[in-house]
């Protein structure tokens, strides 16, 4: 996702002799009563002035250090267990993440550090979008369950912490009875603690919406940079915080190809090292409504970059000076915030947010498995295929995003 490529061995990242983070209690006195706070491990009694920042999760009770981990894009073990070590207490991950092996890598890593209950481990069910009009209620309900029994499985766990429905973009799937009522049984069975969602789109209709039903207690939702001036957005995850919900920012890095695209290379040398990264996700952390982020980090030098933050969110001189430069700012015009005022202005009816997404995890992830499911997960009249490729593309963009480049970039991958 990041601006490095190469990654460390995990002895050679020891040698390095970096100082690891502790650990503090996450769970509440009211949250699960079986997991300690205790750390344990050669690197858990760091100095003093590295002790993260905690904050709780909403009325779950769960403490949570501000930076953790979404272990999407991750596909290495030692990064996990280095992750722990460093003082991240929460991993996010996802059923459909890797065909499942995302799960079971993190399920055996943390088993294998035999630190169980002292991490809150997330994981979440996706239901392609073309096939949820197509599911029944009872069907819907069944593949949630049958859904967790398989993620139980692969995180070598009897309980998962935080189960969420994934990519809510409307509010009938945020509502469907079939889903709520698997949850509802879920948790019942004691196989989830906790019940979220995430959301990518449409987030000042679905955040309000899930504070008025009351059902969901953790909410993962896209938050960064760039969307400074939606304060709509912010008045919402305000209010969801000040009900109890608990909230989780992803995709706090904003994805970092409208810097490389849209600032000038001189820009770019002057902000050299990690002041980008740590910029941003310090400037999502500075809202206290949000309890934590989970940065997908998938190096151990990004994962330094990442971790540096959590114990102090003081902007440096240089932080910003970047946050405040004109120029970064005019770039995050080109960032997809997946609002979705562009769709009526393509005549061919193409899902194009959906599209941005997968050009996001193909070109700037790397993950083309990734993007490839999220490609199937479009209806074939609304796909990359129904683009048709208009001599004066009439999609226009409220941010300026260049839509018909990246749709061009796509179709070179996978037309």
């Amino acid at each position: 996702m990041k601006k490095h490529d190469h990654q460390l061995t995990r002895r050679e990242f020891f040698s390095k002799g970096a100082a690891g983070v502790a650990a503090a209690g996450i769970w509440g006195k009211n949250a699960a009563k079986m997991l300690s706070a205790e750390p344990c491990g050669s690197f858990s009694r760091p100095r003093q002035e590295n002790k993260p920042i905690y904050r709780t999760l909403g009325k779950t009770g769960i403490r949570l250090p501000v930076v953790n981990m979404g272990v999407m894009n991750a596909s290495n073990p030692e990064l996990v267990k280095r992750s722990y070590e460093m003082g991240v207490r929460h991993f996010d991950t996802a059923a459909y993440y890797q065909r499942g092996q995302n799960e079971a890598m993190v399920g055996k890593a943390i088993q294998e550090l035999g630190v169980r209950d002292q991490v809150v481990i997330g994981t979440k069910v996706y239901v392609p979008h073309e096939q949820r009009p197509r599911m029944s209620t009872a069907e819907l309900k069944k593949f949630f369950l049958d859904t967790a029994e398989e993620s139980l499985r692969r995180l070598r766990t009897d309980v998962i912490d935080i189960f969420y429905v994934h990519n809510v973009q409307d509010l009938d799937y945020l509502n469907n009875p079939g889903i709520k009522e698997a949850l509802q049984i879920l948790k019942e069975n004691g196989k989830a603690r906790y019940i979220g969602c995430s959301v990518h789109t449409n987030m000042t209709e679905l955040v309000p919406d899930a504070v008025r039903c009351g059902f969901y207690e953790v909410l993962a939702v896209a938050f960064n940079y760039s969307m400074a001036d939606d304060h709509d957005l912010k008045g919402a995850l305000k209010k969801a915080h000040a009900k109890g919900i608990g909230l989780i920012a992803m995709k706090t890095q904003c994805m970092q190809y409208w810097y490389r695209e849209s600032v000038p290379s001189e820009k770019q040398q002057y902000y050299e090292g990690n002041v980008l990264q740590t910029a941003v996700l310090k400037w999502a952390l500075r809202h206290e409504f949000i309890t934590c982020a989970i940065p997908g980090y998938t190096n151990f030098e990004q994962m330094e970059e990442d971790i540096s933050v959590a114990s102090d969110l003081e902007y440096t001189a240089e932080e910003k000076r970047f946050l405040e430069d004109r120029g970064v700012k005019v770039a995050l015009m080109s960032y997809c915030r997946q609002c979705g005022n562009c769709l009526s202005t393509c005549p061919k009816g193409v899902d194009i947010p959906a599209l941005m997404r997968t050009h996001l995890y193909a070109v700037c992830y790397a993950n083309y498995d990734q993007a490839r499911q999220t490609i199937r997960g479009i209806s074939n009249d609304r796909g990359l295929n129904a683009c048709a490729c208009c001599e004066d593309c009439s999609v226009r963009c409220l941010r300026r995003v260049p839509v018909e480049r990246r749709l061009c970039e796509l179709r070179m991958i996978y037309g």
